[in-house]
């Protein structure tokens, strides 16, 4: 393979991976949302929000992102970096799963939270932390 290859997949991959993130949470609200018929909404109240196919794809998208920004800075810097990433990526996984518990959602509300951050915690885990051949 030539370098220029090399270098486009390994370009392409983080955004591959990313873009896989936010399509896979976004199954999960069309599975959860209008198939289910579970009302996703967050919070009690006049502060209660309505989450939506754009809140998804746009929080996605932007964990997504600071993941591959911390991922570059830690392996740029650090011998053991990946290492690094992925102590902290597991971390920061299981402590956003204490936000939907937080909420006070409860029944379908609280599976479809958890579930969407599970699958874009795990497909940027998975994706991400391989380093580039």
């Amino acid at each position: 393979m030539t370098q220029t290859m090399t270098s486009r997949s390994n370009w392409l991959r983080p955004w591959a991976t990313i873009a896989a993130a936010a399509g896979a949470a976004l199954i999960v609200w069309v599975l959860s949302v209008p198939v289910a018929g579970v009302e996703l909404v967050v919070g009690s109240g006049p502060s209660r929000q309505s989450v939506g196919p754009g809140a998804v794809a746009v929080v996605s998208l932007l964990a997504g992102g600071a993941a591959w920004a911390l991922l570059a800075f830690l392996a740029a810097r650090f011998r053991g970096g990946r290492r690094a990433w992925r102590i902290t990526a597991w971390a920061v996984l299981t402590l956003s799963l204490l936000g939907p518990v937080g909420t006070g959602a409860t029944g379908g509300v609280l599976a479809t939270l958890l579930a969407m951050h599970m699958v874009v915690g795990m497909t940027l885990i998975v994706g991400l932390a391989r380093p580039g051949r």
